[in-house]
């Protein structure tokens, strides 16, 4: 049979597909018109071959709609244009016909859907092989300058410019972590632009990695005011999903260049590590926070020195060391204050008072004395820091 009937089908598809190339109609065609004329089915090489067609679309870029309309008017078109030969058989011959068009139709039409899922699944599992790869480099902040600039580009993040980096840990253990980035990321985005962005998960933490412009944190050399909004944005959003509770979420300051945001990284992971160790309350750690910490913790043998010989003797307290570093713990987070130090300990206004005259009884420096006070609330802090007097201070320091 004569097939130049079928010359404008493609071509008239494709238009009614919004410009979808009617290259990818190959092998189907002759399907349609086999099941018209003669009501073959089709075989399984050729719906294999639609299948491929459908992965070459989703590496096209085709939207999978837009091949699926292809199809559909390639087959309405197929059955418009038929000779007049075929459509004066008998009417049992016509129904046979249509009934092998639409078999062709819906088998060809799930095989290229399929194939353009498959494709598709496998273009997002190379994109994120490839920003997993990005945040880890990123993050350590030792891959080769320009390169790194390269790779950072279709991912929208402009090195040049400031960014800061937030973590944050979930407060019980996550069947899977990559669940808490995707809700995350829709807000992170609308909330801070598309441009410069880039949510991803390492080591079992969300990380958020943003431009410091677009969170309102100045840059290192413009003080310490503010770190912006990122924080309370990540630990918000988090806080909504029904497992991870509670969040902790620590950020880092901005920093310039392409190695910023290894900086800004280690401070937040630093900023995670010292909330720990210092037991600290509050859901959001901002470096500025931490600094004091950061200057004691540097010197370890001065901590340690420093500690033992302020506060050492508070062992000799019927009740230990512990309930009176706990009292100035209380008593100096509240301002010195002792009545609302009291209420946080749940003791009484003279309990607390009695405690803080131990203290001085035993160390010689009074909590009440401004002279003193800061001695005794450094010690304090870096008895948390050692965990003190859970934990045993070296000899080294008791022999100094």
């Amino acid at each position: 049979m004569d097939e130049a009937w079928l010359a404008g089908v493609p071509e008239g598809a494709s238009k009614d597909s919004g410009g979808v190339s009617p290259e990818f109609l190959a092998g189907y065609l002759p399907m349609l018109v086999d099941a018209a004329t003669i009501g073959r089915a089709p075989k399984r090489a050729e719906i294999d071959a639609v299948r491929l067609q459908g992965r070459r679309a989703a590496e096209s870029g085709v939207p999978v709609g837009r091949g699926v309309d292809l199809y559909l008017s390639a087959a309405r078109r197929v059955w418009a244009e038929l000779p007049a030969i075929v459509r004066q058989r008998d009417r049992n011959a016509v129904r046979a016909a249509a009934e092998a068009v639409l078999q062709v139709l819906d088998e060809a039409v799930a095989a290229f859907a399929d194939g353009h899922a498959e494709a598709g699944r496998e273009l997002i599992r190379k994109e994120e092989s490839v920003r997993r790869d990005l945040v880890d480099d990123l993050l350590r902040g030792d891959a080769h300058l320009s390169e790194l600039v390269e790779r950072a580009e279709p991912f929208g993040l402009d090195l040049t410019r400031a960014h800061q980096v937030a973590l944050a840990q979930p407060g019980q253990r996550l069947p899977s972590i990559a669940a808490a980035t995707s809700a995350l990321e829709r807000v992170v985005l609308d909330r801070f632009g598309d441009r410069d962005v880039l949510v991803a998960t390492k080591d079992g933490l969300v990380v958020v990695i943003a431009l410091a412009e677009a969170t309102g944190a100045p840059d290192t050399s413009m003080g310490l005011a503010t770190t912006g909004s990122l924080g309370k944005t990540v630990h918000s959003e988090l806080s909504r999903l029904r497992r991870g509770s509670p969040w902790r979420v620590a950020i880092g300051r901005a920093h310039p260049g392409a190695y910023g945001i290894a900086r800004s990284y280690e401070e937040a992971r630093e900023g995670l590590t010292m909330a720990a160790r210092m037991h600290l309350d509050s859901p959001i750690v901002e470096t500025r926070d931490l600094l004091t910490y950061r200057v004691l913790a540097r010197d370890q043998p001065a901590l340690n020195d420093l500690v033992y010989s302020v506060l050492h003797p508070l062992r000799q307290a019927r009740g230990g060391a512990g309930p009176l570093v706990e009292t100035l713990a209380a008593y100096f987070d509240c301002g010195c204050v002792a009545t609302a130090a009291a209420a946080r300990l749940h003791l009484s206004v003279r309990a607390v008072t009695y405690r803080l005259d131990r203290v001085r009884s035993l160390t010689g420096f009074d909590p009440l004395d401004p002279a003193h006070r800061y001695t005794l609330q450094t010690a304090v802090l870096g008895a948390k820091l050692l965990d003190w007097p859970e934990r045993r201070i070296p000899d080294s320091a008791a022999s100094s």
